[in-house]
């Protein structure tokens, strides 16, 4: 079946997600490796993806942790290092499926404030048909009810719906609702599908 609405993650997506990165530019490697193995930073920002608030979330976990307190706060304090830069080619793929007049939505793990201060950085994020945004539904990613509340919402079967993530765990959560999916590991990939879906042309996939 031709999908109806493309649907795309954010996060490593349209955006580079790299905490690692931010943190081993800052901090260095091995402290980085030594506070990723005392602190689930990750589990941290589930929080913060479920509809915690943002800076809250952060500002407690580092209270717990008043040797690595500074550098927990990085992640509130410094948030857009740690969401850059942009992926000017699955930014392009947006807009020119926009152009042709395909829905495209947005689901994604992201905090409520996060998100608002991401899109004030980055216009793309204001551009999707419909949004979904894991802390405003109170549920992340891989977990089922994320999808069918999607499925619920845009009033389209599984089957019509063609996903785009980063991470295997979503991909299959996805398909096992009925979804088309590609795995994203770069954008000419999720291009090259895209085309071959009969959605764009070579030409316009560039």
């Amino acid at each position: 079946m031709q999908p109806q609405a493309v649907i795309f993650d954010i996060g490593n997506v349209l955006i580079e997600w790299q905490p690692e990165r931010y943190y081993d530019r800052v901090i260095g490697e091995e402290r980085r490796r030594a506070m990723f193995s005392e602190i689930d930073l990750h589990g941290m920002n589930d929080m913060v993806d479920r509809g915690n608030n943002f800076r809250d979330t952060i500002y407690d976990w580092a209270e717990k942790s008043p040797e690595w307190r500074d550098e927990i706060r990085m992640w509130h304090d410094n948030w857009l290092e740690l969401a850059t830069p942009e992926i000017p080619h699955s930014t392009r793929l947006l807009r020119a499926l926009r152009t042709k007049g395909i829905p495209v939505f947005a689901l994604t793990n992201f905090g409520i404030e996060s998100f608002d201060f991401a899109s004030m950085h980055y216009p793309v994020l204001a551009e999707f048909d419909r949004r979904y945004i894991s802390g405003h539904m109170k549920v992340i990613k891989p977990e089922a009810e994320i999808y069918e509340m999607v499925e619920a919402d845009c009033g389209l079967p599984p089957e019509a719906l063609i996903f785009t993530d980063d991470r295997i765990d979503n991909i299959r959560a996805a398909q096992d609702r009925g979804w088309q999916t590609h795995h994203f590991l770069g954008p000419q990939g999720w291009a090259d599908c895209l085309v071959k879906a009969r959605l764009l042309t070579e030409e316009e996939a560039r």
